[in-house]
């Protein structure tokens, strides 16, 4: 009796479709966690380039906010005579400098951060949030720097902090949000619409003059300054001087401002998530 075998028929190919998740996709704060190291080294590397082959290195980030002072301070403080709330003009514009030049600083960096690092979006996989988050962990080091020099600026003048000094690390975390959550944003819409490089540093400029930089939150009449606190660097700014120089709190509009950093940083994280998926097709 023999056996005769019969070759088998081979298995109709099979076609695996990978397509994107629609919607939102949450944000896996495990792998951020095991992945934190790779934001120390992008934090690293951004301070190390940006400060390669010069001269005076990370001081730049401590001229930077003196040499405004020293303008604004001719400019509004001695000729316009805008109020300083009984302070030296210099210190009180420095103490608005401070957190503005750091917002300012992240929100530029942070929109132009994935158009700048396509190899990192391209040839390799990380945690995208990291990019952007970078440029803000960077503007850090140099907020530390700069609050070092107004330390020098206030003992020179005779003033010392007050209580109000240990609020400072709050403030410094809701000027992180709001510079994090508006520089997420901008970095998803600049990577597919490149014209938004063009209009970040307008915009940041323009902002600078509608927050209380170079004038305190009194001189806007009171029926409208709950609009301006919808900025949310206003109540910042105006919090950051009562903090460092001793200066009434207002308690609302800081309110306010905190309430509209949360909401731009929630935007910023849900808009960046939905847009992450093609942004190495668009790179």
């Amino acid at each position: 009796m023999s056996v005769t075998s019969q070759p088998l028929a081979p298995e109709a190919p099979r076609e695996i479709v990978i397509q994107p998740r629609p919607g939102w996709i949450a944000i896996d704060w495990g792998e951020l966690f095991a992945s934190r190291e790779i934001l120390t080294i992008l934090i690293l590397r951004d301070l190390k380039v940006r400060y390669k082959q010069t001269v005076l290195g990370v001081l730049w980030a401590a001229l930077q906010p003196l040499f405004t002072m020293v303008i604004f301070t001719i400019i509004f403080g001695r000729f316009a005579k805008i109020p300083s709330e009984g302070l030296p003009y210099a210190v009180f514009v420095f103490a608005g400098l401070l957190p503005w030049t750091f917002f300012a600083n992240a929100v530029g960096q942070a929109s132009s951060s994935l158009v700048s690092q396509q190899a990192l979006l391209t040839k390799i996989y990380l945690p995208r949030l990291f990019i952007p988050a970078a440029a803000v962990g960077g503007g850090l080091v140099d907020l530390a720097i700069s609050g070092v020099v107004f330390l020098v600026l206030m003992l020179a003048y005779g003033i010392l902090p007050g209580w109000g000094f240990l609020a400072l690390p709050l403030l410094v975390l809701l000027t992180a949000a709001a510079a994090f959550g508006i520089g997420l944003s901008l970095a998803a819409l600049t990577v597919t619409y490149r014209d938004f490089r063009y209009v970040v540093p307008f915009l940041v400029q323009s902002w600078m003059y509608i927050s209380p930089v170079i004038y305190p939150v009194s001189v806007v009449p009171a029926q409208w300054q709950w609009l301006l606190a919808l900025n949310p660097m206003a109540g910042i700014i105006d919090a950051y001087r009562s903090a460092l120089l001793g200066l009434p709190w207002n308690p609302v509009t800081l309110a306010v401002s905190s309430a509209a950093s949360l909401t731009l940083l929630v935007f910023g994280l849900f808009y960046f998530r939905k847009t992450e998926r093609r942004f190495a097709d668009v790179a």
